[in-house]
């Protein structure tokens, strides 16, 4: 086993043994009866000659071999969200590249459909700094010509939170409008992104109320206006009692897809009245475990689940 020298809280360096690696499949076992989206991160190419301050460097082939890996291991992929930086360094026109770039990919890896491997992909309005946006038409705007862009490059739609929005928003009737226009216009089912303000503070008071209760009435009240046009919810709330509060009156046919760091190995094996799909940047760094975990979980076996599961909290914890 290696050693590794990693830096200790009080300036020291320590000498840290490797123990021996898990056997763990590098493809997935068997079927899960959760949907799983990794939210991938991106490679970043550390040759590159560039200023960091001033654009993005990517390296293309690691990052979408990383796809390639997760699509192996059972997990869709949801794609260009804020675990790639989106909005904190990947700036819209490299997030559209990202996106063209994964969607090609799906599609030559599955003789020509990219539907067959999943894939969703993040819609904002990230290009439109909030400080220039005048009013909830400017946000609009916005969606629609991300939106418009994604679904030309032939992607689904994860509409994600807006800070353009949070800023221009007077109330609960402003979310239910651009929610509203947004979802008549989407081709296909969407997943709604609510990244609590502990990830954001410039989300904070997002569906017009600093109340997470009311906060999640008017979330409610958008899903069920429009549930045809959504496929779920992803909730970043850090709250687990919450979550599952949400989860139980959420319209038929509309998934709960939990986004909560901490708390996502309970919340996804579920109790008597449902469970939370998942769509979790920390499938990333950890998906040989999560993939194996997912597959002992639809085989029945618990046990198995929350031994692989479980150790990956403190990591989840640490990162996010």
């Amino acid at each position: 086993m290696a050693d590794l020298l990693l830096p200790a809280a009080d300036g020291r360096i320590e000498r840290y043994a490797l123990g021996a690696p898990a056997d763990l499949p590098l493809a997935a076992t068997g079927p899960f009866n959760r949907v799983a989206y990794a939210a991938a991160h991106v490679v970043a190419d550390p040759l590159a000659d560039i200023d960091p301050g001033a654009g993005t460097a990517v390296d293309w082939d690691r990052t979408i071999a990383y796809r390639r890996h997760l699509w192996r291991l059972g997990f869709g992929v949801a794609e260009a969200m804020d675990t790639a930086q989106r909005g904190m360094g990947l700036d819209w026109p490299t997030s559209l590249e990202l996106i063209r770039r994964a969607l090609d990919a799906a599609r030559g890896d599955s003789g020509g459909q990219a539907a067959s491997l999943p894939i969703a992909c993040g819609c904002g309005t990230d290009h439109l700094d909030p400080a220039e946006a005048r009013g909830i038409d400017d946000v609009i705007a916005a969606y629609e010509m991300q939106a418009e862009a994604i679904e030309a490059a032939g992607g689904r739609l994860i509409v994600m939170a807006s800070r353009a929005l949070a800023r221009v928003a007077t109330g609960p009737g402003d979310y239910e409008t651009v929610y509203g226009r947004i979802l008549s216009q989407a081709r296909e089912p969407v997943i709604l992104h609510w990244l609590g303000d502990m990830f954001d503070p410039q989300l904070a008071g997002y569906w017009g109320s600093g109340d997470v209760g009311a906060a999640m009435d008017t979330c409610l009240n958008i899903l069920t206006a429009h549930a045809g046009k959504v496929d779920g919810i992803k909730i970043s709330l850090l709250d687990a009692d919450r979550e599952v509060e949400m989860r139980r009156r959420l319209p038929a046919g509309v998934r709960m897809y939990t986004g909560d760091d901490f708390n996502y190995p309970a919340l996804i094996a579920g109790d008597d009245q449902g469970y939370s799909d998942a769509l979790l940047g920390i499938f990333d760094p950890i998906a040989p475990v999560a993939s194996a975990a997912l597959a002992a979980l639809a085989a029945g076996d618990t046990g198995r689940y929350d031994a692989l599961m479980g150790p990956t909290v403190p990591l989840s914890c640490h990162v996010f």
